[in-house]
């Protein structure tokens, strides 16, 4: 009976013993070489994403429609599940929208003075920088040259108005060229003064060069020297009542990484 006994303990000693050393062998099979059980599992990355959550609404300068509708779509790829939501138009109508509580989780201006008369931004960092360019008709029908055209009363001219980014930076290179310009009408964002020119009902507007760019075939663009006299620096923030913070964080750290970097710079926009 003791026999017995101690012989039973000890098949089962060993039993166990084999079982341990199975299993022991069965999670070193699943675990590749050269990696960790954590890096590799997926529940980590499904904690990674579910930081990440719901709508994220951005509001952006309207220069930024092209490149930033492009980052949203990266970004969702990038995150299952979240929708980014994009409110584009001029810099200050924006400003004013924040201000009176329109539901946003980040604000992307194309101008500091825009981002500094938001109340509720968190710190802000500047991401690109543009310059203005002269966009003319497919043919330049109206024989533009460069900036002294926009004094010919004759000449239908479109400019952004001046509490619009790229209105204000319009103001700094007619100073610098000393000219007064004669415009036929002041668009409320740089989108409306281009449609104007891609219609063929101005015969010249000020836009951003990568306005001009992604325009492609339907204008043409002129550069003028003066230009470099008003650089605009494009800031970006989450903001302090972000109905999402995270998604925010999130997708500000996109916009400013390589990947949403490169994004930018194929339009045409300058790094910081």
């Amino acid at each position: 009976m003791f026999r017995r006994t101690s012989f039973t303990r000890r098949a089962l000693a060993v039993s166990l013993s084999a079982g341990v050393a199975l299993g022991l062998a069965a999670c070193g099979d699943d675990t590749p070489a050269g990696s960790s059980p954590s890096a590799s599992s997926p529940s980590a990355g499904a904690s990674s994403s579910a930081a990440i959550s719901g709508t994220v609404n951005v509001f952006a300068a309207a220069s930024l429609t092209g490149t930033f509708t492009q980052l949203g779509k990266d970004f969702e790829a990038a995150h299952p599940g979240v929708k980014v939501v994009f409110n584009f138009a001029g810099s200050s109508a924006l400003a004013t929208q924040i201000n009176q509580g329109a539901p946003a989780d980040v604000f992307a201006s194309a101008a500091p003075k825009n981002m500094d008369q938001v109340t509720d931004k968190g710190t802000a960092t500047t991401f690109v920088k543009n310059v203005l360019e002269i966009a003319v008709p497919k043919g330049n029908p109206g024989k533009i040259t460069g900036l002294k055209d926009f004094t010919d009363k004759n000449r239908k001219i479109a400019l952004c108005a001046e509490q619009v980014p790229c209105g204000a930076a319009a103001q700094k290179v007619f100073a610098a060229a000393k000219l007064t310009p004669q415009p036929d009408s002041l668009e409320q964002d740089v989108k409306a003064a281009l449609t104007k020119v891609s219609l063929g009902e101005v015969d010249a507007a000020l836009v951003y060069k990568t306005d001009v760019l992604a325009a492609k075939d339907k204008v043409e663009g002129i550069e003028f020297p003066e230009s470099a006299q008003a650089v605009n620096e494009y800031p970006i923030a989450t903001l302090t009542k972000a109905p999402n913070a995270g998604g925010a964080k999130a997708f500000v750290d996109f916009v400013l990484s390589a990947d949403g970097t490169k994004v930018l710079t194929a339009a045409g926009f300058d790094a910081p």
